[in-house]
Protein backbone atom coordinates (compact mmCIF):
# COMPACT_ATOMS: atom_id res chain seq x y z
CA UNK A 1 0.00 0.00 0.00
CA UNK A 2 3.01 2.62 0.65
CA UNK A 3 4.43 1.78 -2.45
CA UNK A 4 0.88 2.65 -4.51
CA UNK A 5 0.90 6.08 -2.56
CA UNK A 6 4.58 6.80 -3.42
CA UNK A 7 3.34 6.05 -7.50
CA UNK A 8 0.56 7.65 -6.99
CA UNK A 9 2.56 11.15 -5.49
CA UNK A 10 5.13 10.66 -8.41
CA UNK A 11 2.22 10.55 -10.86
CA UNK A 12 0.92 13.36 -9.82
CA UNK A 13 3.75 15.60 -9.12
CA UNK A 14 5.05 14.64 -12.65
CA UNK A 15 1.82 16.10 -14.46
CA UNK A 16 2.39 18.86 -12.59
CA UNK A 17 5.92 19.61 -13.09
CA UNK A 18 4.67 19.09 -16.65
CA UNK A 19 1.87 22.19 -16.61
CA UNK A 20 4.45 23.94 -15.24
CA UNK A 21 7.19 23.78 -17.78
CA UNK A 22 4.27 24.95 -20.19
CA UNK A 23 3.69 27.40 -18.42
CA UNK A 24 7.09 28.59 -18.02
CA UNK A 25 7.31 28.20 -21.51
CA UNK A 26 4.64 30.64 -22.33
CA UNK A 27 6.08 32.75 -19.86
CA UNK A 28 9.42 33.06 -21.59
CA UNK A 29 7.84 33.95 -25.13
CA UNK A 30 5.70 36.68 -23.57
CA UNK A 31 8.93 38.02 -22.00
CA UNK A 32 10.61 37.68 -25.57
CA UNK A 33 7.82 39.83 -27.11
CA UNK A 34 7.67 42.30 -24.57
CA UNK A 35 11.84 43.03 -24.52
CA UNK A 36 11.38 42.91 -27.66
CA UNK A 37 8.30 45.65 -28.12
CA UNK A 38 10.17 47.70 -25.36
CA UNK A 39 13.47 47.56 -27.60
CA UNK A 40 11.32 49.06 -30.17
CA UNK A 41 9.67 52.11 -28.58
CA UNK A 42 12.96 52.69 -26.85
CA UNK A 43 14.31 53.34 -30.86
CA UNK A 44 11.24 55.17 -31.45
CA UNK A 45 11.64 57.53 -28.69
CA UNK A 46 15.42 58.08 -29.37
CA UNK A 47 14.59 58.56 -33.26
CA UNK A 48 12.18 61.21 -31.28
CA UNK A 49 14.57 62.80 -29.31
CA UNK A 50 16.89 63.57 -31.91
CA UNK A 51 14.52 65.23 -34.55
CA UNK A 52 12.96 67.23 -31.35
CA UNK A 53 9.54 66.88 -32.58
CA UNK A 54 6.45 66.80 -30.32
CA UNK A 55 7.47 66.40 -26.91
CA UNK A 56 3.30 65.41 -26.18
CA UNK A 57 4.70 62.12 -28.52
CA UNK A 58 7.34 61.43 -26.15
CA UNK A 59 5.41 61.88 -23.58
CA UNK A 60 2.98 59.27 -25.40
CA UNK A 61 6.03 57.34 -26.54
CA UNK A 62 7.56 57.67 -22.73
CA UNK A 63 4.03 56.01 -21.28
CA UNK A 64 3.93 53.13 -23.48
CA UNK A 65 7.16 52.05 -22.89
CA UNK A 66 6.63 52.10 -19.00
CA UNK A 67 4.08 50.10 -19.67
CA UNK A 68 5.96 47.62 -21.30
CA UNK A 69 8.40 48.00 -19.18
CA UNK A 70 6.15 47.00 -15.60
CA UNK A 71 4.33 43.98 -17.81
CA UNK A 72 8.07 42.35 -18.09
CA UNK A 73 8.90 43.06 -14.39
CA UNK A 74 4.87 41.06 -13.95
CA UNK A 75 5.73 38.39 -16.11
CA UNK A 76 9.40 37.93 -14.73
CA UNK A 77 7.89 37.45 -11.24
CA UNK A 78 5.37 35.09 -12.38
CA UNK A 79 8.25 32.82 -13.87
CA UNK A 80 9.79 33.26 -10.72
CA UNK A 81 6.75 32.27 -8.60
CA UNK A 82 6.51 29.31 -11.24
CA UNK A 83 10.17 28.46 -10.46
CA UNK A 84 9.49 28.26 -6.65
CA UNK A 85 6.73 26.22 -6.72
CA UNK A 86 8.68 23.80 -9.14
CA UNK A 87 11.65 23.79 -6.19
CA UNK A 88 8.97 23.04 -3.87
CA UNK A 89 7.60 20.19 -5.65
CA UNK A 90 11.33 18.59 -6.72
CA UNK A 91 12.07 18.54 -2.69
CA UNK A 92 9.19 16.97 -1.97
CA UNK A 93 10.01 14.25 -4.19
CA UNK A 94 13.92 14.46 -3.12
CA UNK A 95 13.01 13.85 0.77
CA UNK A 96 9.99 10.96 -0.67
CA UNK A 97 13.33 9.34 -2.90
CA UNK A 98 15.71 9.53 0.45
CA UNK A 99 12.48 7.90 2.45
CA UNK A 100 12.19 5.11 -0.03
CA UNK A 101 15.67 4.40 -0.51
CA UNK A 102 16.47 4.76 3.10
CA UNK A 103 13.90 1.89 3.86
CA UNK A 104 15.09 -0.30 0.61
CA UNK A 105 18.72 0.37 1.61
CA UNK A 106 17.71 -1.36 5.31
CA UNK A 107 15.72 -4.22 3.87
CA UNK A 108 18.65 -5.12 1.86
CA UNK A 109 21.24 -4.92 4.27
CA UNK A 110 19.05 -7.43 6.39
CA UNK A 111 18.67 -9.42 3.73
CA UNK A 112 22.20 -9.59 3.33
CA UNK A 113 22.95 -10.77 6.83
CA UNK A 114 20.64 -13.51 6.51
CA UNK A 115 21.81 -14.65 2.80
CA UNK A 116 25.16 -14.75 4.80
CA UNK A 117 24.49 -16.96 7.45
CA UNK A 118 22.97 -19.19 5.11
CA UNK A 119 25.78 -18.96 2.67
CA UNK A 120 27.26 -22.42 2.49
CA UNK A 121 26.48 -24.68 -0.48
CA UNK A 122 25.80 -27.45 2.05
CA UNK A 123 23.65 -25.98 4.19
CA UNK A 124 21.34 -25.19 1.01
CA UNK A 125 21.60 -28.56 -0.11
CA UNK A 126 20.89 -29.81 3.79
CA UNK A 127 17.43 -27.62 3.20
CA UNK A 128 16.88 -29.47 -0.13
CA UNK A 129 17.34 -32.72 1.23
CA UNK A 130 15.23 -32.17 4.35
CA UNK A 131 12.29 -32.15 2.25
CA UNK A 132 9.57 -34.26 3.17
CA UNK A 133 8.63 -35.48 -1.00
CA UNK A 134 9.48 -33.93 -3.97
CA UNK A 135 6.90 -31.48 -4.18
CA UNK A 136 8.70 -29.79 -0.81
CA UNK A 137 11.65 -30.16 -2.28
CA UNK A 138 10.20 -28.52 -5.52
CA UNK A 139 8.85 -25.85 -3.98
CA UNK A 140 12.18 -25.43 -1.51
CA UNK A 141 13.94 -25.11 -4.78
CA UNK A 142 11.69 -22.68 -6.47
CA UNK A 143 11.42 -20.34 -3.39
CA UNK A 144 15.72 -20.10 -3.01
CA UNK A 145 15.31 -18.95 -6.75
CA UNK A 146 12.80 -16.41 -6.14
CA UNK A 147 14.28 -15.37 -3.16
CA UNK A 148 17.65 -14.74 -5.25
CA UNK A 149 15.59 -12.64 -7.86
CA UNK A 150 14.64 -10.76 -4.93
CA UNK A 151 17.53 -9.52 -4.03
CA UNK A 152 18.98 -8.88 -7.17
CA UNK A 153 15.79 -7.07 -7.91
CA UNK A 154 16.05 -5.13 -4.54
CA UNK A 155 19.83 -4.09 -5.64
CA UNK A 156 18.67 -2.42 -9.13
CA UNK A 157 15.87 -0.40 -6.99
CA UNK A 158 17.98 0.95 -4.95
CA UNK A 159 20.53 1.73 -7.88
CA UNK A 160 17.47 3.11 -10.26
CA UNK A 161 16.63 5.13 -7.13
CA UNK A 162 19.96 6.79 -6.75
CA UNK A 163 20.18 7.59 -9.76
CA UNK A 164 16.37 9.29 -9.47
CA UNK A 165 18.03 10.89 -6.72
CA UNK A 166 20.77 12.81 -7.86
CA UNK A 167 18.99 13.66 -11.09
CA UNK A 168 16.72 15.32 -9.29
CA UNK A 169 19.57 17.16 -6.42
CA UNK A 170 21.21 18.25 -10.01
CA UNK A 171 17.60 19.70 -11.48
CA UNK A 172 17.40 21.60 -7.63
CA UNK A 173 20.60 23.25 -8.13
CA UNK A 174 19.94 24.43 -11.69
CA UNK A 175 16.32 25.75 -11.02
CA UNK A 176 17.73 27.69 -7.63
CA UNK A 177 20.55 28.85 -10.00
CA UNK A 178 17.59 30.29 -12.63
CA UNK A 179 15.27 31.70 -9.55
CA UNK A 180 18.42 34.11 -8.39
CA UNK A 181 18.77 35.07 -12.56
CA UNK A 182 15.57 36.31 -12.30
CA UNK A 183 15.55 37.66 -8.96
CA UNK A 184 18.53 39.92 -10.27
CA UNK A 185 17.22 40.54 -13.52
CA UNK A 186 13.86 41.79 -12.09
CA UNK A 187 15.39 43.99 -9.74
CA UNK A 188 17.90 45.66 -12.74
CA UNK A 189 14.01 45.79 -14.55
CA UNK A 190 12.80 47.64 -11.42
CA UNK A 191 15.98 50.43 -11.27
CA UNK A 192 15.01 50.80 -15.23
CA UNK A 193 11.46 51.37 -14.62
CA UNK A 194 12.82 54.07 -12.20
CA UNK A 195 15.02 55.51 -14.20
CA UNK A 196 11.56 55.78 -17.42
CA UNK A 197 9.24 57.42 -14.47
CA UNK A 198 11.59 59.93 -13.74
CA UNK A 199 12.12 60.58 -17.52
CA UNK A 200 8.44 60.72 -17.85
CA UNK A 201 8.42 63.22 -14.66
CA UNK A 202 10.70 65.45 -16.32
CA UNK A 203 8.31 65.96 -19.81
CA UNK A 204 5.53 66.36 -18.14
CA UNK A 205 6.70 69.39 -15.78
CA UNK A 206 8.38 70.97 -19.06
CA UNK A 207 4.87 70.66 -20.76
CA UNK A 208 2.55 71.77 -17.97
CA UNK A 209 3.53 75.17 -18.42
CA UNK A 210 0.95 75.24 -22.02
CA UNK A 211 -1.64 73.20 -20.54
CA UNK A 212 -4.17 75.50 -22.89
CA UNK A 213 -2.22 74.72 -25.78
CA UNK A 214 -2.11 71.18 -24.68
CA UNK A 215 -5.51 70.92 -24.05
CA UNK A 216 -6.86 72.04 -27.21
CA UNK A 217 -4.29 69.95 -28.99
CA UNK A 218 -5.89 66.58 -27.27
CA UNK A 219 -9.68 67.86 -27.76
CA UNK A 220 -8.76 68.51 -31.53
CA UNK A 221 -7.75 64.62 -31.96
CA UNK A 222 -10.24 63.25 -30.09
CA UNK A 223 -12.82 65.10 -32.24
CA UNK A 224 -10.54 64.05 -35.28
CA UNK A 225 -10.55 60.59 -34.02
CA UNK A 226 -14.82 60.76 -33.59
CA UNK A 227 -15.29 61.63 -37.06
CA UNK A 228 -12.81 58.92 -38.02
CA UNK A 229 -14.77 56.23 -35.70
CA UNK A 230 -18.14 57.70 -37.71
CA UNK A 231 -17.09 57.37 -41.05
CA UNK A 232 -15.84 53.96 -40.15
CA UNK A 233 -19.15 53.00 -38.38
CA UNK A 234 -21.08 54.52 -42.00
CA UNK A 235 -19.13 52.79 -44.57
CA UNK A 236 -19.07 49.09 -42.05
CA UNK A 237 -23.30 49.79 -41.71
CA UNK A 238 -23.02 50.45 -45.80
CA UNK A 239 -21.42 47.40 -46.48
CA UNK A 240 -23.77 45.29 -43.91
CA UNK A 241 -27.04 46.84 -46.45
CA UNK A 242 -25.07 46.00 -49.40
CA UNK A 243 -23.81 42.48 -47.70
CA UNK A 244 -27.56 41.40 -46.98
CA UNK A 245 -28.77 43.17 -50.07
CA UNK A 246 -26.75 40.07 -52.19
CA UNK A 247 -27.97 37.61 -49.18
CA UNK A 248 -31.86 38.42 -49.87
CA UNK A 249 -31.74 38.11 -53.73
CA UNK A 250 -29.65 34.92 -53.59
CA UNK A 251 -32.21 33.61 -50.74
CA UNK A 252 -35.12 34.84 -52.89
CA UNK A 253 -33.04 33.26 -56.39
CA UNK A 254 -32.46 29.67 -53.95
CA UNK A 255 -36.10 29.87 -52.40
CA UNK A 256 -38.59 31.44 -55.26
CA UNK A 257 -41.74 31.18 -52.33
CA UNK A 258 -39.89 33.27 -49.59
CA UNK A 259 -42.21 36.08 -48.43
CA UNK A 260 -41.50 39.78 -49.30
CA UNK A 261 -41.51 40.35 -45.25
CA UNK A 262 -38.75 37.42 -45.53
CA UNK A 263 -36.70 39.56 -47.69
CA UNK A 264 -37.00 42.84 -46.23
CA UNK A 265 -35.50 41.28 -42.69
CA UNK A 266 -32.53 40.27 -44.82
CA UNK A 267 -32.53 43.14 -46.48
CA UNK A 268 -33.16 45.51 -43.12
CA UNK A 269 -30.98 43.64 -40.60
CA UNK A 270 -28.52 45.93 -38.96
CA UNK A 271 -26.49 42.86 -38.84
CA UNK A 272 -24.70 40.83 -41.38
CA UNK A 273 -26.88 37.62 -41.89
CA UNK A 274 -24.28 35.03 -42.50
CA UNK A 275 -24.56 32.59 -45.56
CA UNK A 276 -22.85 29.25 -44.88
CA UNK A 277 -19.63 30.26 -46.39
CA UNK A 278 -19.60 33.13 -44.18
CA UNK A 279 -20.53 31.38 -40.87
CA UNK A 280 -17.54 29.37 -41.88
CA UNK A 281 -15.12 32.32 -42.28
CA UNK A 282 -17.00 33.96 -39.17
CA UNK A 283 -16.18 30.89 -36.94
CA UNK A 284 -12.77 30.77 -38.28
CA UNK A 285 -11.59 34.10 -37.33
CA UNK A 286 -13.71 33.93 -34.12
CA UNK A 287 -11.03 30.43 -33.20
CA UNK A 288 -8.02 32.81 -34.22
CA UNK A 289 -8.70 35.43 -30.68
CA UNK A 290 -5.52 35.85 -28.97
CA UNK A 291 -3.16 34.42 -31.93
CA UNK A 292 -3.58 36.90 -34.96
CA UNK A 293 -0.51 38.28 -36.46
CA UNK A 294 0.57 41.96 -35.63
CA UNK A 295 -0.26 44.28 -38.86
CA UNK A 296 2.93 45.10 -38.89
CA UNK A 297 6.21 43.14 -38.45
CA UNK A 298 7.59 45.47 -35.56
CA UNK A 299 6.28 47.78 -33.39
CA UNK A 300 4.70 48.52 -30.25
CA UNK A 301 0.96 49.55 -28.78
CA UNK A 302 1.35 53.58 -28.22
CA UNK A 303 -2.36 53.86 -27.36
CA UNK A 304 -4.26 51.34 -26.09
CA UNK A 305 -8.59 50.84 -26.78
CA UNK A 306 -10.87 52.17 -24.64
CA UNK A 307 -11.22 55.40 -22.44
CA UNK A 308 -7.93 56.00 -20.34
CA UNK A 309 -6.56 59.12 -18.35
CA UNK A 310 -4.63 61.24 -20.24
CA UNK A 311 -0.91 61.07 -18.82
CA UNK A 312 -0.52 64.91 -17.99
CA UNK A 313 -3.99 66.53 -17.67
CA UNK A 314 -6.09 63.50 -16.54
CA UNK A 315 -8.41 64.15 -18.88
CA UNK A 316 -10.43 61.28 -20.37
CA UNK A 317 -9.02 59.75 -24.06
CA UNK A 318 -10.73 57.74 -25.59
CA UNK A 319 -9.39 55.17 -28.64
CA UNK A 320 -11.78 52.50 -30.46
CA UNK A 321 -8.90 51.00 -31.81
CA UNK A 322 -4.72 51.23 -31.09
CA UNK A 323 -2.57 52.60 -31.83
CA UNK A 324 0.95 51.17 -33.17
CA UNK A 325 3.68 52.80 -33.52
CA UNK A 326 6.57 51.50 -36.10
CA UNK A 327 9.33 52.69 -38.40
CA UNK A 328 8.50 54.96 -41.20
CA UNK A 329 8.04 52.59 -44.54
CA UNK A 330 6.52 49.54 -43.08
CA UNK A 331 4.23 48.14 -45.07
CA UNK A 332 1.06 46.85 -43.47
CA UNK A 333 -0.52 43.11 -43.69
CA UNK A 334 -3.75 41.64 -42.92
CA UNK A 335 -4.18 39.79 -40.09
CA UNK A 336 -6.89 37.12 -41.64
CA UNK A 337 -7.69 35.99 -44.66
CA UNK A 338 -10.46 38.50 -46.41
CA UNK A 339 -11.96 40.24 -48.55
CA UNK A 340 -11.65 44.42 -48.83
CA UNK A 341 -15.24 46.01 -48.71
CA UNK A 342 -13.85 49.79 -49.28
CA UNK A 343 -10.84 51.94 -49.64
CA UNK A 344 -11.09 54.84 -47.62
CA UNK A 345 -9.63 58.32 -47.96
CA UNK A 346 -10.11 60.34 -45.26
CA UNK A 347 -8.52 63.89 -44.96
CA UNK A 348 -4.75 64.99 -45.51
CA UNK A 349 -4.30 61.66 -47.83
CA UNK A 350 -5.21 59.61 -44.86
CA UNK A 351 -5.84 56.53 -46.82
CA UNK A 352 -8.14 53.21 -45.12
CA UNK A 353 -8.78 49.87 -45.61
CA UNK A 354 -11.78 47.77 -44.54
CA UNK A 355 -11.57 44.05 -44.81
CA UNK A 356 -14.28 41.73 -43.71
CA UNK A 357 -14.40 38.01 -42.26
CA UNK A 358 -17.58 36.86 -42.41
CA UNK A 359 -19.23 39.17 -39.66
CA UNK A 360 -15.89 40.38 -38.43
CA UNK A 361 -13.95 43.42 -40.25
CA UNK A 362 -10.44 44.75 -39.49
CA UNK A 363 -9.44 48.24 -40.46
CA UNK A 364 -6.25 49.38 -41.34
CA UNK A 365 -6.06 53.55 -40.97
CA UNK A 366 -3.46 55.78 -41.47
CA UNK A 367 -1.80 54.47 -44.76
CA UNK A 368 0.33 56.15 -47.03
CA UNK A 369 -0.42 54.36 -50.07
CA UNK A 370 -2.52 51.24 -50.81
CA UNK A 371 -1.78 47.89 -52.69
CA UNK A 372 -5.39 46.57 -52.87
CA UNK A 373 -8.96 47.56 -54.35
CA UNK A 374 -12.41 47.10 -53.57
CA UNK A 375 -13.30 43.39 -53.99
CA UNK A 376 -10.28 42.07 -53.45
CA UNK A 377 -9.43 38.70 -51.69
CA UNK A 378 -6.78 38.86 -49.56
CA UNK A 379 -4.63 36.36 -47.46
CA UNK A 380 -3.14 36.21 -43.97
CA UNK A 381 0.07 38.57 -43.63
CA UNK A 382 -1.04 39.88 -46.94
CA UNK A 383 0.80 43.43 -47.56
CA UNK A 384 -2.04 45.73 -47.89
CA UNK A 385 -0.24 49.33 -48.23
CA UNK A 386 2.49 51.18 -45.99
CA UNK A 387 2.21 53.39 -43.07
CA UNK A 388 1.62 57.15 -43.03
CA UNK A 389 4.62 59.16 -41.10
CA UNK A 390 2.73 62.30 -40.12
CA UNK A 391 4.85 64.67 -37.49
CA UNK A 392 7.55 62.40 -37.52
CA UNK A 393 5.42 60.08 -36.24
CA UNK A 394 4.89 56.54 -38.04
CA UNK A 395 1.69 55.14 -36.41
CA UNK A 396 -0.77 52.89 -37.81
CA UNK A 397 -4.74 53.23 -35.98
CA UNK A 398 -5.69 49.58 -36.13
CA UNK A 399 -9.41 48.59 -35.58
CA UNK A 400 -11.38 44.75 -34.76
CA UNK A 401 -15.46 45.47 -35.50
CA UNK A 402 -17.83 42.77 -35.10
CA UNK A 403 -20.73 44.35 -37.23
CA UNK A 404 -20.60 47.94 -36.04
CA UNK A 405 -19.03 46.93 -32.30
CA UNK A 406 -15.38 47.83 -31.54
CA UNK A 407 -13.72 45.46 -30.09
CA UNK A 408 -10.43 45.55 -28.34
CA UNK A 409 -7.65 44.64 -30.90
CA UNK A 410 -4.89 43.64 -28.39
CA UNK A 411 -7.29 40.70 -27.46
CA UNK A 412 -7.36 38.99 -30.96
CA UNK A 413 -3.55 39.60 -32.12
CA UNK A 414 -1.07 37.30 -30.33
CA UNK A 415 0.58 38.65 -27.13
Amino acid sequence: MPKFILTLFFLLTTSLIWSQSDAQRKLEERKEQLQKEIAEARTALNSEKKKEKSVMTQINQQAAKIKLQEKLIATTEKQAKLLSDDIYTNQLKINALKKDLDVLKKDYAKMIVKSYKSRSEQSRAMFLLSSQNFLQAYKRAQYMKQYSNYRKNQGDEIKEKSTELTTYNEKLGVQKKEKQKLIVENEKEKKTLEVEKQEQETLMKSIKKDVKKLTAEINKKQKESKEADRQIKKLIREAIAEANRKAAAANKKANPKATVAETKAIENSSKIVLTPEGKIVSNSFKANKGKLPWPVAKGFVSLKYGTHPHPILKLPVHSSGVEISTDPGTSVRAVFDGEVTSVQVMSGNNMVVYVQHGDFYTVYQNLTSVSVSKGSKISRMQNIGKVATRGGHTTLKFFVLQNTEYLNPESWISK
